[in-house]
């Protein structure tokens, strides 16, 4: 958020978003920053400017790197309005990307209204025939209802994937508990036991079935598939504490996200519960100073919190806490035929809201290579690079003759981040040429790909009889009005 002396700077809504994030109240930021509460009002209603010298002192009070808490949000945006506005849709719309950029600068509230708006279209223009019959057995008075699975990761998105209350909470259990992690399993299991009455039991597969935990209100037991591996246990269980001794900072965080219907409520609370869970397991401050001294070497973190490859990876996006941040890393994680289920993150990285992910991204090849990680320089089309780990890893087993689940990890960080990993020794990230990757193919503009399975929705196919090229589609080069 660079600011030269005497420039006027409206930025409202990000110093908005960098107040909330730190927890703070227009009042309380005023103090800190030796303004009154109404000048602050002011400025997050883009009514007076913010000068370079409350910038400085705003980073210096509170130990931010404004850069990148005001790019990283609004570069998702953009890249959020950009996949939007490329829909044929809006063909005959010629909407100049300064103005895109504009929006997503000072409106993101419009930008997340236009996102869900959109994505609301998609379902429905996808599924025309199938909404249509869900209607006619809908009583009158119900109202369309979002995928709640995209409106968690709204929400996630816009906290930044970091949550200060849970991470509190389970600082304070770990303290109390006091036990190294190996022995984390026995004292969950004696603090369901002493504090809630809950017994833990490890049950057979045949008894569980295809369930990994059930929690038995009746009997107060928590039952846990054997297929379960020793990390997932204890990840269970702290889960099912978060549960109990949190529901009131569960509710508090829930209310913040504004009206909800049940089914995204309900899994909301579910992510917030698997984030407590992942940091008892992988208290704040502990695992940041080990990622950090270890150069964020994965496996090693992974031994050392007695939790798995994937665990550790979902638990590097999370490290946002204002004055102890980590890199901000994403996380992707697809199965073999590229379903995306798991997408995070902390930094600019631009995922696609509505497709799949380039198969140039050697996060696909991980299924070939099950027992190596992969490493690679990434560049997208728009010059930005990125370094990233991929590594294939396998779920709970599934007893014979089911399918063995498996996925593949990647995680990925800015190029500029890259010389702290333990991955990046050895590579001259300068000189490295980063492998050409588009968000997905309906996005991608590049030419030539032999992988390209569809065109781009922003250029006119050209179909021509007389010629084959490598790529299977070919088009125009000028953008479809």
């Amino acid at each position: 958020m660079p600011a030269e002396s005497g420039k006027k700077l409206f930025v409202g809504p990000r110093f908005r978003r960098i107040r909330q994030q730190l927890g703070l109240s227009q009042t309380q930021i005023a103090e800190g920053l030796g303004i009154s509460p109404s000048y602050v009002n002011l400025i997050e209603r883009n009514q007076r400017p913010v000068t370079a010298q409350i910038l400085l002192r705003l980073a210096e009070t509170y130990d931010l790197d404004l850069r990148d808490l005001a790019t990283a949000d609004e570069d998702r945006f953009f890249a959020e309005l950009n996949e939007i506005f490329s829909d044929p849709l809006f063909r005959q719309i010629d909407v100049p990307k300064q103005e895109l950029r504009d929006l997503a600068e000072l409106c993101p509230g419009v930008t997340h209204a236009l996102q869900r708006l959109y994505a609301a279209y998609t379902e429905a223009r996808q599924g025309e025939t199938l909404a249509a019959a869900q209607m006619a057995d809908r009583d009158v008075g119900t109202r369309y209802e979002a995928n709640p699975v995209e409106r968690v990761r709204e929400l996630i998105e816009a906290n930044r994937n970091y949550f200060p209350e849970l991470e509190q909470a389970a600082e304070t259990l770990r303290d109390e508990l006091n036990v190294p992690a190996e022995g984390l399993y026995a004292a969950l299991a004696a603090r369901l036991r002493e504090k809630h009455s809950i017994q833990t039991r490890i049950m057979p597969v045949d008894v569980m079935r295809e369930t990994l935990r059930r929690f038995d209100r009746h009997r107060r037991q928590l039952l846990i598939s054997e297929l379960v591996d020793p990390a997932g246990r204890a990840f269970q269980l702290a889960f099912q504490l978060g549960l109990g001794e949190c529901a009131q900072a569960l509710e508090t965080i829930i209310g913040r996200a504004g009206p909800l219907d049940d089914a995204p409520r309900r899994l909301f609370r579910i992510t917030l519960g698997n984030y407590f869970a992942a940091a008892v397991m992988m208290p704040y401050p502990a695992f940041l100073a080990a990622a950090e001294a270890l150069n964020y070497d994965i496996h090693v973190l992974a031994q050392r919190f007695n939790s798995g490859f994937e665990q550790v990876c979902h638990r590097l996006t999370t490290l946002q806490r204002p004055n102890a941040r980590g890199i901000p890393f994403f996380l992707l994680r697809v199965d073999n035929a590229g379903n995306v289920s798991k997408r995070f993150s902390s930094g600019t990285f631009p995922f696609s809201k509505f497709g799949g992910t380039c198969p140039l991204w050697n996060v696909h090849s991980t299924f070939d290579t099950p027992d190596r990680l992969l490493k690679q320089v990434i560049e997208l089309s728009d010059g930005t690079r990125y370094f990233s780990i991929a590594q294939m890893v396998r779920r709970p087993v599934a007893p014979h003759p089911l399918p063995q689940p498996r996925f593949a990890i990647g995680l990925g960080c800015e190029i500029r981040h890259a010389a702290r990993l333990v991955y990046a020794a050895g590579i001259d990230l300068e000189k490295t040429e980063g492998t050409p990757i588009g968000v997905n193919c309906r996005l991608c503009e590049r030419e030539n790909c032999a992988q390209r399975a569809e065109p781009p929705i922003t250029r006119t196919l050209i179909l021509d009889e007389t010629t084959r090229r490598v790529s299977s589609f070919a088009f125009s080069n000028a953008r479809e009005l």
